[in-house]
């Protein structure tokens, strides 16, 4: 079952009433009041289980405990946002699977050899897939950047993955002039650190509910992060949230503020589809697919991560 994702960016009140999301807009509230009509005006239920991400942008949403405590009883990622309408935090449950001290233990013990070889088909997959957006907008070097994956060794020990990103970025957004992919650059990188926070939500949920310490990865490991397992992983379904972007940038003249329009056009990530093990699926089922495998890679009962592949 796909799962929604959910998105606040006006006052609302979240409570929990009969096991569904209870969603109340103050300004309905107000009007009840002056006119003297009652009745839930306005409101509107989602059942918890249809859920997989809500992400919380504005400072006057009232959200009670009880929503906090179902949501993440039903493995949903809780995202939260600043005044400048960026995900800063995410929230996830604790335990999100009935073996999670078996797979925690599979996890840790994970021999060095084989968090390499993981990582090295991780950044084969991602260059791949970068490969088949240039290719599909015609952008030059797809082929060049195609050929950069054969020369990943275990656990990149080479940086491929730097000098295919050098070469990638120059030309998918070539045409703005000065575009660095930097975190705090000039746009349209604040519509790709949304779509990665989305997509980054997705896959910590995922990681979760397959029993996986989203903390611990396999080769970041910045001791303030709290993702670095769910930032591995996120690597091959980065082109993705490019794509998107990349048809965002050709549709729209400005793009320099994240307007409702443009979120609602990211908000899509988690429902595109994407090819895992030859089916296509929404990339949030995909996700899924992955970090199952991940698990298995780490018990010894296959070999090979289950990645997108971008066509």
């Amino acid at each position: 079952m796909i799962k929604r994702t959910l998105y606040f960016g006006s006052p609302v009140h979240l409570n929990i009433r009969l096991a569904q999301l209870e969603i109340k807009f103050p300004e309905f509230e107000h009007k009840r009041e002056k006119t003297g009509v009652f009745g839930n005006i306005g409101a509107k239920s989602i059942p918890i289980e249809d859920i997989g991400v809500v992400i919380l942008d504005n400072s006057q949403i009232v959200i009670t405990h009880d929503v906090l405590n179902s949501l993440l009883g039903n493995n949903v990622a809780v995202i939260t946002c600043d005044e400048y309408h960026m995900p800063t935090g995410l929230l996830l449950p604790l335990e999100g699977n009935t073996i999670q001290t078996e797979r925690f233990y599979c996890q840790i013990k994970a021999t060095q050899p084989l968090r390499k070889q993981l990582w090295q088909q991780t950044v084969k997959s991602k260059i791949l897939n970068q490969s088949a957006v240039l290719n599909k907008y015609g952008c030059d070097d797809f082929d060049k950047i195609r050929a950069m994956a054969s020369q990943v060794k275990s656990g990149d020990i080479g940086n491929v993955e730097a000098r295919a990103a050098v070469c990638y970025w120059r030309n998918l957004f070539g045409q703005i002039k000065g575009f660095t992919r930097d975190r705090y650059g000039t746009p349209p990188n604040n519509l790709l650190n949304y779509g990665y926070a989305i997509l980054r939500a997705v896959v910590a949920r995922s990681l979760v509910g397959s029993g996986l310490l989203p903390t611990l990865g396999i080769h970041h490991h910045n001791r303030y992060n709290a993702y670095c397992l769910a930032d591995d992983i996120m690597e091959p379904y980065r082109p993705y949230v490019d794509d998107l972007v990349f048809e965002i940038v050709s549709q729209y003249s400005d793009f320099s503020v994240l307007t409702t329009e443009l979120k609602s056009r990211l908000l899509s990530i988690p429902v595109m589809d994407v090819v895992v093990e030859g089916l296509r699926k929404p990339l949030m089922l995909g996700v899924g697919a992955t970090t199952s495998s991940l698990y298995k890679c780490f018990s010894g009962e296959q070999r090979k991560i289950a990645y997108p592949v971008l066509t």
